[in-house]
């Protein structure tokens, strides 16, 4: 048990690995939090959840029973007038389910006893914790990680309002820290940078054998990835007679017109799109490759990378990473050093960059071994999550 909780809009969650591995790691140093996941993580891919840890999540109710049990609380006495009066007023308006969803957590937090939630992502579950706050003698911080900072979606209670009430605010890159404090100046000394981590002992290491080269990107196949522009790049690598294998893993609503991208260029023999892969295969693959990529760009909305675990997992590997000067990436890959950068949506100079890797063995591995240490020194999960209990408890 632990003096703070967890809540989560879907826990675990296959495109979260960075939360589950928090939580997990947290229960190998012995601290076990309650952990409230709003949504349950059905229909999604399988992967190695350890038992232990997903036993412990406490699923909330649908909508119908959530307002019953709300409702039979509120008979029984168990709510302050404050909570009847802001429920009565909110009424039906959008995102009403918080007010509930933050009563029904509130309570059993009560109960246990624990004073703080943490939540991760300033969204759904931010927005709960929010009013968690409001209702109960509970405070409240929450991790923020890309798109819930850079493009935040409106609702009633925004991003400034959850940096305004929260009592820490955790994020996961020196850009993104510095963006929410020249924001949020007077919240500015409630603003803190914690690396994600890994377990980099998870992770084999690269022997650069492959023939012909292989190419590896990870991530949902959504436009602020960029995978476009990496399918253009190896067009232009094809035309110049360069031999090499790429693999995109991954899945999103941009699959079909990957691959109609893929069959028009003529790369069917090269490119190949294998859908999504459990973290056991990722790694299996990633150790299999000679070069990692993801050529990250700004979506039109404003959405953009932040950190992308996948760049750590590459790193831990000891590939050498080709991405692009966005968010926190140039916090893990360093020009020249860890990898290459080049500007987004510069299909010729990430061509060039992945020319280079494959061309030149040693630097590959040079940049490679670099990488890996960096991990070692910025992403052990063992000190970012003492970092982080340091922060919230």
């Amino acid at each position: 048990m632990a003096n703070f909780a967890y809540l989560f809009e879907r826990f675990p969650s296959f495109g979260q690995t960075f939360c589950y591995r928090e939580v997990a790691e947290l229960s190998r140093q012995s601290i076990t939090p309650p952990i409230f996941s709003i949504r349950n993580p059905k229909d999604e891919p399988a992967q190695d959840w350890d038992p232990s840890v997903v036993q412990r999540v406490h699923y909330l109710p649908e909508e119908k029973q959530l307002l019953e049990e709300v409702r039979r609380a509120s008979k029984k006495g168990k709510l302050t007038t404050e909570i009847i009066g802001a429920l009565d007023e909110w009424g039906r308006r959008p995102d009403f389910l918080r007010l509930y969803q933050a009563v029904y957590i509130g309570l059993r937090l009560q109960e246990m006893g624990i004073r703080h939630v943490h939540a991760h992502f300033a969204g759904m579950a931010a927005r709960t914790a929010f009013w968690i706050d409001k209702f109960f003698p509970i405070t409240f911080s929450f991790t923020a990680h890309g798109n819930d900072i850079f493009a935040p979606r409106d609702f009633a209670i925004g991003l400034d309002r959850l940096v305004g009430a929260a009592r820490v605010i955790v994020t996961v890159a020196d850009y993104a820290a510095r963006f929410l404090q020249e924001r949020f100046p007077n919240q500015a000394d409630r603003i803190h940078r914690v690396y994600n981590g890994l377990n980099l002992a998870e992770f084999g290491r690269t022997d650069f054998s492959a023939a012909p080269q292989i190419v590896v990107a990870v991530g949902r196949l959504i436009p602020k990835k960029g995978f476009a522009d990496l399918i253009r790049a190896c067009g232009l690598l094809a035309e110049r007679g360069k031999s090499f294998q790429c693999e995109i893993i991954g899945d999103g609503p941009l699959q079909n017109e990957l691959g109609a991208q893929i069959k028009e260029l003529n790369l069917q023999d090269r490119v190949a799109l294998p859908g999504a892969k459990p973290q056991r295969e990722v790694r299996q693959r990633l150790a299999a490759a000679n070069i990692f990529v993801l050529p990250s760009v700004v979506d039109p909305e404003g959405g953009m990378d932040n950190l992308p675990t996948v760049i750590m997992e590459a790193m831990a590997t000891g590939l050498p990473v080709i991405s692009t000067a966005i968010g926190g990436i140039p916090e893990m890959v360093v020009e020249n050093e860890t990898g290459f950068l080049v500007q987004p949506g510069d299909v010729v100079a990430l061509g060039d960059a992945i020319e280079t890797s494959i061309s030149n063995l040693s630097l590959a591995q040079k940049l490679g071994r670099a990488g890996h240490e960096r991990a070692e020194k910025l992403f052990s999960i063992e000190k970012n999550v003492r970092e982080l209990c340091t922060l919230i408890l």
